[in-house]
């Protein structure tokens, strides 16, 4: 009894916390969203006009629509190319050192804000730009390619750049802790490099990359800026629609949108659980 009492005892702090900038705020976004709203003022009510509205807009269906197409395409770039480099520095760098220092080489991008990261493409994609200059000098292209900057693919780009890593951190934790007596034992079986891929690495890596897929899923759906500075304004996410409200002070529905979203991303993620336990992880 003293035991639980003391265990409760030492968790009630981080619960407080937990209560007071977590639960507590997600209650209210939750009470705001049924309130009503003018070009004026927010009066409190119980009305689902909010939820009407999204639901029956054809364009917040399409800005749906373009957050799930953003959040899939990323995903299988992102764990392809995070798959890969987690795969060579945990089985191809024998040297610990250099695991820990190629690892760090990752991080560099992420001393800098994600702002910075993402305008340093502006200059590198734009009409004028290197990209377009070297593909000019050398013979690929006649003009300019006009789809490379303010597109779908630069907010793609912007988005495999910034998320990358929190692909590659999971998975790479996963591979470390895989007996590499199971792949000797796969090889003296006879089999080939890609079946111990296919029957023992990846079974044995799931955890991480469900843990990275979580990561890259919710921080994409939830990036506006992105998808503003990226696009040129020409494209719009759900979190889009939601800064768009704040900043016409349409609190409630901006709420109702947020409340959607939340309730989205928590339905995403646990149909992701189902297929793996990711306790192994935590």
């Amino acid at each position: 009894m003293t035991r639980n009492f003391i265990g409760w005892l030492q968790a009630a702090p981080l619960a407080l916390i937990l209560l007071g900038f977590l639960v507590a705020p997600i209650i209210m976004i939750v009470i705001v969203s049924f309130w009503g709203a003018t070009e004026y003022s927010i009066y409190p009510d119980f009305q689902f006009d909010n939820y009407a509205f999204l639901f029956g807009s054809k364009v917040v269906w399409k800005v749906f629509f373009a957050t799930f197409k953003y959040a899939a395409i990323v995903w299988v770039l992102t764990l392809t190319i995070g798959f890969t480099v987690a795969y060579f520095l945990a089985f191809h760098v024998r040297s610990l050192t250099w695991q820990i220092a190629l690892f760090l080489v990752c991080t560099i991008p992420f001393w800098t804000s994600n702002i910075i990261r993402m305008i340093s493409w502006i200059p590198f994609l734009g009409r004028n730009g290197i990209a377009n200059q070297t593909l000019i000098s050398w013979g690929v292209i006649d003009q300019p390619l006009e789809w490379l900057l303010y597109s779908d693919f630069a907010v793609i780009l912007a988005f495999v750049h910034l998320y990358t890593l929190f692909m590659v951190v999971p998975i790479f934790n996963t591979m470390m802790r895989i007996d590499h007596s199971l792949l000797e034992a796969a090889r003296d079986a006879g089999a080939s490099g890609f079946q111990t891929l296919v029957n023992v690495i990846i079974p044995l890596t799931k955890p991480g990359i469900m843990i990275g897929t979580i990561f890259v899923v919710t921080l994409v759906m939830g990036d506006f800026i992105t998808v503003r500075f990226m696009s040129g304004s020409q494209s719009a996410n759900v979190g889009r629609l939601i800064s768009n409200d704040i900043g016409l002070l349409q609190y409630p529905s901006a709420a109702a949108t947020a409340v959607v979203l939340l309730c989205t991303v928590l339905i995403v993620i646990g149909i992701m659980l189902r297929f793996v336990n990711i306790r192994k992880e935590l």
